[in-house]
């Protein structure tokens, strides 16, 4: 039995650092759902207590990133918070259709556009619009960066140390 919640442990974990760059693929869940099954399948013996906590709260921490990271960014550029989930929504959209630079166009399209329209200050909306991009794709590295570490500090806990 084991094995095989090892197996979809793993698979979770890899898929948490995969999913980090998939828009409404939440890898910080993914993350800390394959740490607790691998915990749960082990008797909850592995990971130790402690890197198990360690490990969970980067995951946590993940998981607010992806929520706040992108919006706060938005938000501290100056765009409105309709104007941060009219962005979201068109983004996504053209990320199903286009892939990653149809997400990165529309969301600074769309935040330039209605930051444009409520303000009519080029400058400030392509503040806003910049701000909101670089948000979204420092939020993406950060997340990278925290879902790798949690592999492979799950991977050191269990299999090397």
């Amino acid at each position: 039995m084991v094995d095989v919640v090892a197996v979809v442990a793993v698979a979770l974990l890899v898929g948490a650092v995969v999913g980090t760059v998939v828009p409404m693929v939440p890898g910080g869940a993914l993350s800390l759902a394959g740490l607790l099954l691998y915990w749960w399948g082990s008797g909850f013996t592995e990971p130790g207590l402690l890197a198990l906590a360690v490990l969970s709260v980067l995951a946590v921490t993940t998981v607010l990133v992806d929520l706040f990271a992108g919006a706060s960014a938005a938000r501290y550029g100056g765009a409105s918070w309709t104007t941060t989930v009219a962005a979201v929504v068109v983004s996504i959209v053209l990320f199903l259709i286009t892939g990653p630079i149809g997400l990165l166009v529309g969301l600074f399209g769309t935040v330039f556009a209605l930051e444009f329209v409520l303000g009519g200050d080029v400058r400030e909306s392509s503040r806003s619009a910049a701000y909101a991009t670089v948000g979204v794709l420092a939020s993406t590295a950060i997340q990278v960066l925290l879902t790798a570490t949690v592999f492979l500090g799950f991977v050191l806990s269990v299999f090397v140390l």
